[in-house]
Formats: C-alpha cells, structure tokens, sequence
C-alpha cells in the first residue's frame, strides 16, 4: 500500500487521541482511529459519500423527535 497522508477531523477537537482521520490513495480513501492507527477501512468516494448522506439523514430524523 502506498504511503497514506492522514488528516483529522475537524470534528475531533485539538486531543492527539480519539479522533477519526481520512487519506487517500489512487484508488481508494481510508478511514482509522486514531488510537487504532494499524486498522484501517478502505473505501471509495462513493461508498463514503452514502454512508455520510446515511448518517446525516438518519442525524436529521432523530433530532425531530
């Protein structure tokens, strides 16, 4: 696997641990924890991108009860 620059997210907070970050490759992106760095899920844009309105819309469902 090619080496991966990781970016935190800006959900994360300013802490070194607990926080979720993202890299991408030539053909995939990659998702870790940041205390878990050695685990590491591979996806594609469009498979994150659901998963992302997924949870938004699911957010969104909860927040109006």
């Amino acid at each position: 696997m090619p080496e991966i620059t990781w970016q935190k997210s800006s959900y994360s907070g300013s802490g070194e641990t607990n926080c979720v970050e993202i890299g991408a490759t030539p053909h995939t992106l990659a998702l870790r924890e940041s205390d878990s760095p050695t685990v590491v899920l591979n996806t594609d844009r469009p498979q994150l991108t659901a998963l992302l309105r997924h949870i938004r819309t699911s957010a969104a469902r909860t927040d109006s009860l």
